[in-house]
């Protein structure tokens, strides 16, 4: 009788010890459910010998990117010989390419693996500077060999003839032990430096803010070269129109080289 009596009236010590205690009024319960956070898998983060190998075989693409441009625009001044394609498509098409290069010799420069700030921030400042002080072609002037006349001005060729004209008979005549058979530069006024590029029927002169470095002067040969080859049909056959010529130059006036 007792047992039934706590029963009822809810003292049985052991319902008492079976059931939780009801929390105070005014403090809801909060229950805490654990969220399992997924662990980055090796997939997913490269280690530092993939993450290298990753870079190098990035940069053995580009590199072939690259190469296959200048394939491309061999083939460019090829068409242009044999007349498959006109002017303004050599031009565009040159622009193009050149544009296309740029992009990925910039990326191939920039990619330094640099995760700090301090670092990047300083390898940005070297560019700047680097781009501030690199010498810039103003212009451009084309003889022909055999006349010594010119065929055409391109950008600001602001030099005095009485310079450069007995230069440019000079330089023509020497033989080869004097100027080395290749293209010459020379300091002239106002620290600028002035280009001498022979080729087969014409001479180039480019006019540079500073002077040039020997990438510089390895680009101009590899231009002018360009420039007879797409030509080539042209100016064996003088006398030459210079309206009907292409000019890979025009693109590089203003910059460095490119």
């Amino acid at each position: 009788m007792l047992n039934w009596l706590k029963r009822v009236l809810g003292g049985s010590s052991t319902t008492q010890e079976n059931q939780p205690l009801a929390p105070p009024l005014g403090q809801p319960v909060r229950e805490r459910t654990a969220v399992p956070q997924p662990k980055p898998t090796a997939a997913e983060r490269p280690s530092p010998p993939a993450q290298a190998k990753l870079e190098q075989s990035g940069q053995a693409a580009a590199q072939q990117f690259l190469e296959k441009l200048q394939d491309k625009i061999g083939r460019l001044a090829d068409d242009f010989a044999n007349g498959t394609i006109n002017q303004q498509q050599f031009q565009k098409l040159y622009a193009h390419y050149q544009r296309e290069m740029r992009a990925v010799e910039t990326l191939i420069a920039t990619d330094q693996g640099q995760s700090e700030w301090g670092d990047a921030f300083q390898e940005g400042e070297s560019v700047l500077i680097r781009q501030q002080h690199a010498a810039k072609a103003k212009g451009y002037a084309i003889y022909e060999n055999n006349s010594g006349m010119p065929l055409s001005t391109l950008g600001k060729f602001e030099v005095d003839p009485a310079l450069f004209v007995p230069m440019l008979s000079s330089f023509r005549s020497a033989t080869a032990e004097i100027f080395g058979g290749g293209i010459q530069a020379t300091a002239i006024e106002g620290g600028r430096w002035l280009c001498f590029v022979p080729g087969q029927h014409t001479t180039m002169m480019a006019i540079f803010t500073a002077e040039p470095a020997n990438r510089q002067l390895d680009f101009l040969e590899q231009l002018h070269a360009l420039f007879e080859k797409a030509n080539r049909a042209l100016l064996s056959n003088p006398p030459v129109e210079a309206n009907a010529l292409v000019f890979p130059h025009e693109h590089f006036l203003g910059k460095w080289k490119r």
